[in-house]
């Protein structure tokens, strides 16, 4: 990566207001992350309405930015997390495309994915229920 395009990187996560941009090139993989940021809370205690299998046990996971959802790192890969699977703090648990920008959504608690939400390739809003969580 060139310093120009490292620096147009850098006012994109700033002007967006993101706490990390992950991109990647072949094998080459770079974050750039931007300490104090705000960042969205991914998962929440508190149910949802009209979800499948919600309960007092369930953790959300929400989408913390609008843009298109990926359960896998490439279209031939296995999912990051695949359902019934432990996820433990900072585990991936999908990709949000925006901006031409692969985003890594990691999961903030401890619990095993119940269910997902989203199909790959779907776009989602910003807060949309991405997956269930029970709680350990």
């Amino acid at each position: 990566m060139e310093w120009d395009e490292l620096k147009e990187v850098i006012r994109l996560l700033k002007e967006e207001g993101l706490s990390e941009i992950t991109l990647c090139e072949g094998e080459r993989r770079i974050t750039v992350r931007q300490e104090g940021a705000a960042v969205a809370r991914v998962e929440t205690p508190t149910p949802v309405g009209n979800l499948p299998d919600q309960d007092a046990n369930a953790l959300t996971v929400s989408a913390p930015l609008v843009g298109i959802f990926y359960r896998r790192p490439s279209p031939d890969a296995e999912p990051f997390v695949a359902e019934g699977a432990q996820v433990e703090p900072g585990d991936t648990l999908c990709i949000i495309e925006a901006m031409k920008v692969m985003n890594e959504i990691k999961s903030e608690s401890a619990g095993r994915l119940r269910q997902a939400l989203v199909e790959d390739g779907e776009a989602v809003e910003y807060g949309q229920p991405l997956f269930l969580l029970d709680k350990p």
